[in-house]
Order: structure tokens, then sequence, then C-alpha cells
């Protein structure tokens, strides 16, 4: 990077990467799904893939590279709750996913200002801002599928960058596999940033680095056994079934009252200006030959999306925020270009188009940043896992509670059994290595941390609506529906 890049790009990444550092411990409120991801850091970190049996949920390699870098919070910060210091981990992630997008910007042949200009809405963007926190291998896909575009629009066009955009893209989706869908937009850019007379070799090592690294994860498997499903065991063929086709969907997203639509709603509350401003620009980049790679994007990303019946997860969004970025800027540089005036003063005529569009949603953008780097909806879970750690109930090793995904690792560093004697409340049910350790079920349980994800699943899972119905309060922290009641379970037996 040029010395003139790094005038542009150093005041817009000091402030996106305040805006995601100030108050990550305090907002948002943690989701189980980012206490699973850290938990199976930790379970690579002592020698296995997940801490409960690994069914190829996710391929493992986000967890991994999530394990190479968790151990530094951890060790810095050994008193603040595991959440808080997985979140700090995930910081390196979205710093370099907002430098990534300025480079791409100049590769797509934005000027510095507007590149810019793309790198500054990604990095204030309210959804972006509070989703980049939270512990989601999604923001690791986005990071390397970003590289991949990054190599596959060098100017150089080195066989060597292309083989590298074919083993970055690979290792996105190794680390979450629903970033595949870019595949053909992958190769739609290489082909605009290859050269007609080497296009050939350039897609054979694309292919080599993308196929050869993804044979890891099914190879790996078929070493195991574990490809095919079969008796006895879990397989990757198996899950993926269930993944494609037995996995409940969210409903269609123009249907009131789906998950989906509700999903959209949120979004559109945090950030309709990104979301509105760069849909409309991604269509209007179609016109524009080196935009259309990103247009590309949005519009994949936009029809797995909106597919009736399909499953929608709420950390979707992460994968198509940049690409809105790019061509809300990219368009209107394009828009300004042709324009009468003088060619020299273009740019900076983009910019201010750019700042225009900045100050219209400038105080939305400001409320929400604020609001994140201020609010403080984290407490309860801080005093939960203060109790874990402080509170006498004996041998720890001997006592035997169910925890919500986020205060596993809590438990476990409190001295709590892994596994068996912490217990992560979805495999009470589920999981045949936890339940053969529960001969006498709920009765076998010392205490529940009742948080909302198990207040929320406990209908659908009989012994832990057995321990609720056996379970004495003996702390509480907070009030209402996000309140934490730590319950001691009243054995007769």
């Amino acid at each position: 990077m040029l010395r003139k890049d790094v005038f542009w790009v150093a005041p817009v990444f000091v402030v996106g990467l305040l805006a995601r550092i100030l108050g990550i411990g305090n907002y948002p409120f943690p989701n189980d799904d980012e206490g699973t991801y850290l938990a199976q850091a930790w379970a690579v970190q002592h020698g296995e893939l997940a801490h409960y049996t690994y069914w190829y949920d996710h391929p493992p390699l986000g967890w991994i590279q999530l394990a190479g870098v968790s151990w530094l919070p951890n060790w810095l910060l050994p008193d603040v709750p595991t959440f808080v210091q997985g979140r700090i981990a995930m910081l390196p992630v979205a710093a370099a996913a907002m430098v990534l997008v300025y480079v791409i910007g100049r590769r797509l042949g934005l000027a510095r200002p507007t590149a810019a200009a793309a790198m500054l809405l990604y990095a204030l963007s309210p959804l972006a801002v509070v989703l980049h926190r939270q512990i989601y291998l999604d923001n690791i896909a986005v990071l390397w599928v970003l590289v991949s575009f990054a190599f596959a629009l060098s100017p150089r066009r080195h066989l060597w960058h292309h083989v590298a955009a074919g083993t970055a893209f690979a290792v996105a989706v190794l680390s979450k596999e629903t970033i595949g869908v870019l595949l053909p937009v992958l190769l739609v850019t290489l082909w605009q940033g290859s050269h007609p007379s080497t296009r050939k070799f350039s897609f054979a090592g694309f292919g080599s680095g993308f196929v050869l690294t993804g044979l890891f994860y099914p190879l790996y498997a078929l070493l195991k056994g574990e490809l095919f499903p079969g008796a006895g065991h879990v397989s990757l063929l198996g899950t993926l079934k269930f993944q494609l086709g037995g996995r409940e969907g969210s409903g269609s997203a123009f249907e009131d009252g789906t998950d989906a639509h509700q999903l959209f709603t949120d979004w559109l509350d945090r950030d309709p200006y990104l979301l509105i401003g760069g849909g409309v620009a991604a269509l209007c980049a179609f016109a524009v030959r080196r935009l259309r790679p990103a247009a590309l994007a949005v519009l994949v990303l936009a029809l797995v999306a909106l597919r009736p019946g399909g499953y929608l997860p709420q950390m979707y969004i992460v994968q198509v925020l940049p690409f809105l970025a790019l061509t809300l800027a990219g368009t209107a540089q394009a828009v300004v270009a042709r324009l009468p005036g003088k060619p020299h003063l273009r740019p900076v005529a983009a910019v201010a188009a750019v700042a225009a569009a900045a100050l219209l949603a400038g105080p939305h953008w400001y409320d929400r940043d604020r609001a994140a780097t201020r609010a403080d909806d984290n407490g309860v879970y801080r005093d939960a896992a203060r109790w874990l750690r402080e509170t006498p109930v004996g041998d720890r090793s001997e006592v035997r509670v169910v925890t919500d995904g986020v205060l596993w690792l809590d438990a476990v560093d409190a001295g709590y059994r892994p596994g068996t004697g912490v217990i992560w409340h979805y495999k009470l049910d589920q999981d045949p290595a936890v339940t053969r350790t529960l001969p006498h079920g709920w009765r076998d349980i010392d205490y529940v941390v009742s948080t909302a994800a198990l207040r929320g699943e406990r209908e659908h899972l009989p012994t832990l609506r057995a321990l609720f119905a056996h379970g004495t309060p003996v702390a509480t922290f907070g009030e209402g529906g996000g309140r934490i009641d730590i319950l001691r379970i009243e054995n007769d037996a």
C-alpha cells in the first residue's frame, strides 16, 4: 500500500476500530452461537475439534482460526467473561476486512477518495459495528472472501495470485460453508481480472487452489469413517442433507410474522441507508463493467436471502455489507464521472456525493453507533460469570451445572468439569455421550443457570423442562426476559 493510500485509510481505520472497541463487552446481548464457537475454539486448543461430539454442523476451520487468536485476550484479561475475550479476539478480523474493502475498491477502479468512502460506509454502518463485535464464523468467512477478491483482481495478474484466490476462497468456505454461494461471483471476478492470453491458466490455478484446499474436509471425514451416513456415528453427508432439507425454514421475507420478515425488519431498522441505497446502487452498477463483480455479489446474496422457505440466520447480512458499500461508492463515482466539468475534480465530486449521503444517514448512524458504544446490556452475564467463579458450591469437579453456550466456558474456567460436569443445555437430550452420564435424568443435575436461551428451549427439551419444574432460585441477576436465575435442583430421591 502506497503512502498516499495510507493517508486515506488510516483515519477511517482508526474511527472504525474505535467504534467496534468501545463498549464491546456491554453491547449487544450475547448470542448462544458466540459461546458455542468460542467453546469449540477452546476445544481445539485442548486437542479436540469440538467441546462435544463433532457432528459436521459446520466445517471446523472457522473456530480453528479463532483458537489461534483467542488465547491472547484470555491470557491478558482472565477475569472478564469469556464471550468478551472472544469478541476482543475478533477485532483483528474486522480491522483486516475494513482495509480489504479499500484495496478491492482500488482494484475495481475507484479513486482513492472513493475507495476510502466505501471503507467509511463499511466501517460506520450500524449493522457492521454491532455484528463485527460478535463471535460469528461469517465474519471470518467474509474476511477470506475479501482476500480472494483482492487476489483475483490483482493488477499484476501473476499466476500465484489466482492460485491464492482459489485457496483463500476455499478457506472462506471451510470457515462458513454458506459463503460458497459466491463461487460464481469469484469466477466472474477472475474472468475480469485475468488477461485473455493467460486466462485458462488463471482458472486452472484458481481451481487447483480451491479444490486441493477444500478437499481436506471431506478427506478428514472419509479417514474418520464419517463421510457417509451409517448406524452409530455422525456423518458429513448426513449432516449436509439435514442442513439442506431437514432444517426448519425462516419463511418468506415478504410475509408478515415470519422469522425472515422479522430479520429484514430488524436489519432495515438498524441501517436502511446502506441496505436500500447499496441495493439500488448495485442494480445500477451492472452498467459499469469494473463494478459488476461487487454488484453480482449483492444480487446473488440477496436472492439467497429472499428465497422462500430457506433458513436465514441473523448474521447472514454480514456477507453482503462490504459489497453494498463498494457498489454505493462506486456508482456515485461512475455517475459523477459522466457529469460535465473538469476531470480532475470528479473524484472530489464523487466523495462529495458520498458525503451528502452520509449527511442524510449521519444522524441515524450516529444515534445507533452511539448507543452501541454506551449501552450496557450485559451486566447480567458478568454477574452470572462472577457467581460461577466465586460462589462456594462444594467440589466443583463433582458438581453438575447446566448453562447456555455463552456461560459454558466461564463455568469451565471456574473449575467445573468440561462436557459432563458443566453441560451445554442443548446436549441434555440430544447427545448420547451426555445422556449416558445421566442415568437418573434431571436428578443428576445440581444447578441450572437459567438464561433467556434456556427458557426459550425448555419446551423442546424434556430434561431441561423437568429441571425448571424442580429448581429453586438461589440468585437472580437483572429482571425481565434478559434476567439470569441460578436454580438449585431439589432432588428428594
